[in-house]
């Protein structure tokens, strides 16, 4: 059984302007002590995800199922569920700045996650939360311990987000974009702080960016999502190596040296849709260079690909296509080809006429 079961998961929100459909029918599976990375463009509907698993979306309309080690987090009672939140799954949110109480010195705040779930004194949680932040390599830990989250660094900032969400030694932790805006030696940094508490606590993880390369150096599987919904599913090596969905290979391209990008970044063109107006069938046909008639109509479901065992693609391109190279390419455009009709032809105007008029258009 897996640490984690999530099934069809579904979080809307209602708005004056529609429901706002943030997550649609959304499965994974997170094994023990093993990473997931999940994958996307901004307001993909990752954070929402996460958020949704610990209650902490109010307001939100939530279906599906979200077992964790034989408990149905989605159908517990808040008192039940606040017992699980912090002790059992851990979460560093994606911004420590506003996450970090303002007002309150960062030892008490640690403290007050410890004893939360603990009886303790208060004299020995702070000790621990001095542990803690010599843990995660924060200088004089004795003294940054009485500091406000204003007077650390933002890298400073993140190991203490780090060092509570660690407190309680969880099974399994959340880390929701946890290098932004931080410099490529800090990250790398964090991220190896990550692994080697990982293989320490004996915890999985799950790794919420939208970094590729990140995701390339600590996930064991990757998720890709679109517009809510997932769109391919596989492990590490059959992403980077073969993917299916083209906006997984769109989002390859985008990486400075990546295979098939020719020495030059290729940008995915338009923008995300708006998750109150989502378009007809494949989410991402307004975008991509391969729709079909059958991507403006229908959804397409999660299908095993040749990429390897448990490599599932939300897509009508042929399980054999796959890869990232030209060929690999040339090959979907021929499947294609005798595949659109009058609804990609008016897809196509419309795109024109919104880049010759300075818009985007969403299908």
């Amino acid at each position: 059984m897996s640490l984690l079961s999530v099934r069809d998961l579904t979080v809307s929100f209602p708005t004056s302007d529609g429901v706002v459909r943030a997550v649609r029918g959304l499965s994974f599976d997170v094994e023990a002590g093993q990473t997931l990375g999940i994958v996307g463009e901004t307001g993909s509907g990752k954070s929402v995800s996460a958020l949704s698993l610990l209650g902490l979306n109010p307001g939100a309309d939530i279906s599906g199922s979200a077992v964790f080690e034989g408990t149905e987090l989605l159908a517990l009672r808040q008192d039940k569920l606040r017992r699980v939140r912090g002790a059992e799954i851990a979460m560093i949110f994606q911004d420590p700045l506003s996450s970090l109480h303002p007002y309150y010195r960062v030892g008490w705040q640690i403290c007050e996650a410890i004893r939360t779930h603990r009886r303790t004194s208060r004299e020995e949680a702070m000790r621990q939360a001095v542990e803690l932040l010599r843990m995660v390599s924060i200088p004089q830990p004795e003294r940054r311990v009485h500091a406000f989250p204003h007077e650390l660094s933002g890298g400073m900032r993140q190991r203490a987000m780090i060092a509570m969400a660690l407190a309680l030694r969880p099974k399994l932790l959340i880390a929701d974009e946890p290098t932004t805006a931080l410099d490529a030696t800090v990250q790398a940094q964090l991220m190896e702080l990550l692994g080697g508490m990982q293989r320490e606590l004996g915890m999985a993880m799950i790794v919420i960016t939208h970094d590729l390369g990140l995701v390339a150096t600590v996930a064991d599987s990757v998720l890709v999502m679109y517009a809510g919904r997932g769109a391919e599913r596989a492990d590490y090596r059959a992403i980077f190596r073969s993917p299916h969905h083209p906006y997984t290979r769109g989002l390859l391209a985008s990486i400075p040296g990546a295979a098939g990008s020719g020495g030059r970044l290729v940008p995915i063109v338009g923008q995300p849709p708006s998750l109150i107006r989502i378009p007809s069938g494949c989410a991402f046909h307004p975008r991509c260079p391969f729709a079909m008639d059958v991507c403006v109509r229908d959804q397409p479901p999660f299908v095993p690909v040749r990429g390897g065992e448990g490599h599932l693609s939300a897509c009508w391109l042929p399980p054999d296509a796959v890869g990232v190279d030209a060929a690999a390419d040339a090959a979907r455009q021929r499947f294609v080809e005798g595949r659109r009709g009058p609804a990609i032809a008016r897809l196509r105007a419309a795109i024109s006429g919104a880049r010759a008029g300075g818009g985007v258009a969403h299908g």
